[in-house]
């Protein structure tokens, strides 16, 4: 396990948190959190042994085997398979040396041979293959050399190489950055399978909550471990930070009171003593923090100054790039009124219709219809290249205002992006990315667009951000497209999920939870296929289905077809609410069982904070310690009950449901 005593840490003469002691346990998921400069990368630093303790220690196996992910790669003369199996430092090695085998004995090449073996070294390119396929790569880019991948697709190569190392320790450092939303659902795939210890850094709150089982978060130069996921580490922050913050004003109201009496008395002889017993009690008292949360992001979006509907149509449109089609026959209307979230795999065509709709790329067939009235705030990766790096945010704010607006105003107006009074008048030659999207993003904001076109636009922002972000276009006014791997966006901004799949866009009936599902059926055909390629035609393939080519069907048989139609519809929903009865019974133990597991989870967590507080191992407290190891065992005990009887209630509504198809 890793253990930390009392460890302190700096970075440049600054602490960023202090006697920190606690052990992290082999298996746990990690997810490390913290405002930005809160001390995580440094963490990661002493984690992988580069940085020494300003004072304590942090101490982990010497047998273990570290995989990190680092942020940048450089352009490389080698193929991509071979990049991510070299990830595997000792199937490398090893599989370098059998290339060389006149340069080994008999003995040191049967030795090689079966290391080789144990390891499953035959089958690591196979790993490898599917590695690089579930972060969206495609068969045929495994051999291309490194250096031909954009910057973003280098950075997906690198996780794939980490990944295929047979580690003990993993530490993820943004790794769903430059990812879609299916390769992320994937990745969460491969994480929760995974049997090291793991510790993560991310913005992406589904994604920490999908896959993390303790939270470590460095809030005013403390470490503190929570137990449970994003969520559960947020509801028991918040009730640690209310009862912190109530402490705060009662101690507030007593050091008021306290220095009153000093104020008033000093000075009179016959109070001198009772004056400097308080002004010693006011010293002894411990300075308690008010509770707080620090987000300078309060932005909102300016209401629209001119409206029509519909604002933007497209009609039967062929959208692509030169003299490939990627989708057809597309008719989408935008009134202000629409909430889009775009849904695909990688590749499938999002970004595309994105380019189509701004009117970045001409359609191959069809109309583009737009309002004179028509003000689009687009948001895409360029937009940050394309940022002026010579001029500061308040310049290039200045160059959109009117000029009768004030200065005042304007920095008002950045700074509820979190810029202050001396990032305003930097260079954006010198910011971050997050810093650069956040202008991007303000820059959009200003020009109050009644529709925004918004292609991931959370990339290289934190978690305050996104949630500034998410409240300001629940409140737009306007008409909202969005694409993005944020599903916690997606679910509280749009309305309406349209998947791009196979040359198509159409409405998807379902949520966020649906796709992912559908997602994974998808890639599992995908995988058949690859492994037993068949004859997909059905049209051949099925001799009583007439080919399209064929005939077109006549009107009358359009009307059959469009009353069959309505039918269908009207048995399925009668079918559904069949379904929803009988399975009802067994849906309520499942919330109940969710509920109580719930409940567990949060007095397991109550313990643990108990159980970190290093006072409670001293030999005066050892019944109370007793006491709470019991109660936590007898929880733990509960907890793996509830948690097999959910499984059993969960297989057996599954294979209800499956007696219905």
């Amino acid at each position: 396990m890793i253990q930390l005593e009392q460890l302190c840490l700096r970075r440049g003469g600054r602490i960023l948190f202090q006697n920190a002691s606690m052990q992290l346990h082999p298996g746990w998921k990690i997810g490390l959190t913290g405002v930005n400069g809160a001390g995580k990368s440094t963490l990661f630093s002493a984690l992988l042994g580069q940085m020494e303790s300003d004072h304590g220690q942090l101490t982990r196996p010497h047998t273990w085997t570290v995989a990190h992910m680092a942020q940048e790669i450089k352009a490389l003369n080698m193929k991509a398979i071979d990049f991510v199996l070299s990830g595997d430092e000792e199937y490398w090695q090893i599989q370098h040396e059998l290339a060389h085998p006149d340069q080994l004995d008999d003995h040191q090449l049967a030795e090689r041979y079966s290391r080789f073996d144990e390891i499953n070294g035959y089958s690591a390119p196979a790993k490898a293959s599917q590695l690089m396929a579930g972060l969206g790569f495609q068969d045929f880019q495994s051999e291309l050399d490194v250096a031909s991948f954009s910057g973003g697709w280098r950075m997906r190569l690198n996780l794939a190489r980490t990944l295929m190392s047979r580690s003990d320790l993993l530490l993820l450092d943004e790794p769903t950055n430059h990812l879609d939303l299916d390769a992320i659902l994937w990745l969460e795939d491969w994480l929760k399978a995974y049997a090291g210890t793991l510790v993560l850094i991310s913005h992406d709150r589904d994604f920490l909550d999908a896959i993390t089982d303790h939270i470590l978060h460095i809030e005013n130069q403390e470490l503190i471990l929570y137990t449970g996921n994003y969520s559960s580490f947020e509801k028991t922050r918040a009730e640690r930070l209310a009862q912190q913050q109530q402490a705060f004003e009662k101690q507030q109201e007593t050091r008021a009171h306290l220095q009153k009496f000093i104020d008033r008395f000093k000075a009179k002889a016959t109070k001198a003593r009772q004056a400097q017993s308080r002004i010693k009690q006011l010293e002894r008292m411990q300075e308690l923090a008010p509770a707080h949360i620090d987000t300078p992001f309060t932005f909102s979006f300016r209401e629209p100054s001119k409206m029509s509907s519909p604002l933007l149509t497209l009609e039967h449109a062929d959208i692509g790039y030169e003299n490939r089609i990627i989708a057809k026959n597309i008719n989408l209307q935008i009134t202000p009124n629409s909430r889009i979230g775009l849904l695909g795999m990688n590749g499938a065509g999002k970004s595309t219709l994105i380019k189509s709709l701004v009117g970045d790329l001409a359609l191959h067939h069809g109309l583009r219809k737009a309002s004179e009235l028509l003000n689009i705030g687009y948001f895409a990766q360029h937009q940050m290249d394309a940022l002026d790096g010579d001029a500061s945010p308040m310049l290039q704010l200045a160059r959109l205002a009117d000029k009768k607006i004030s200065e005042a105003t304007l920095r008002s107006f950045l700074g509820s992006f979190g810029f202050s009074g001396e990032r305003m008048d930097t260079r954006c030659e010198n910011f971050s990315g997050g810093e650069r999207a956040r202008l991007a993003l303000a820059l959009i904001v200003w020009q109050r667009p009644n529709v925004l076109i918004l292609d991931e636009p959370t990339n290289h922002l934190d978690l305050d951000m996104r949630h500034a972000l998410t409240m300001a276009l629940q409140e737009f006014e306007g008409a909202v497209v969005l694409v993005s791997h944020e599903r916690q966006l997606i679910a509280s901004v749009c309305d309406d999920l349209i998947l791009v799949h196979q040359g198509q866009c159409q409405n998807f009936d379902g949520d966020l939870q649906d796709y992912a599902q559908w997602l994974r059926q998808a890639r599992a055909q995908q995988s058949k296929k690859a492994v037993d390629p068949v004859d997909n035609n059905t049209e051949a393939a099925n001799p009583k289905k007439p080919a399209a080519s064929q005939a077109k069907p006549s009107s009358s048989a359009n009307t059959t077809a469009t009353n069959t139609a309505k039918l269908d519809k009207e048995a399925q929903r009668k079918a559904a609410a069949r379904r929803r009865e009988q399975s009802r019974p067994i849906r309520k133990e499942i919330e109940k069982l969710e509920a109580k597991i719930e409940k567990l989870h949060n007095a397991l967590a109550d313990l643990e904070i108990k159980l970190a507080d290093s006072s409670i191992y001293d030999a005066q407290r050892k019944a109370e310690l007793l006491l709470i190891m019991e109660k936590q065992n007898q929880l733990k005990a509960d907890l793996a009950q509830a948690e097999e009887q959910l499984l059993e209630h969960m297989m057996a509504l599954e294979e209800l449901e499956s007696s219905f198809d």
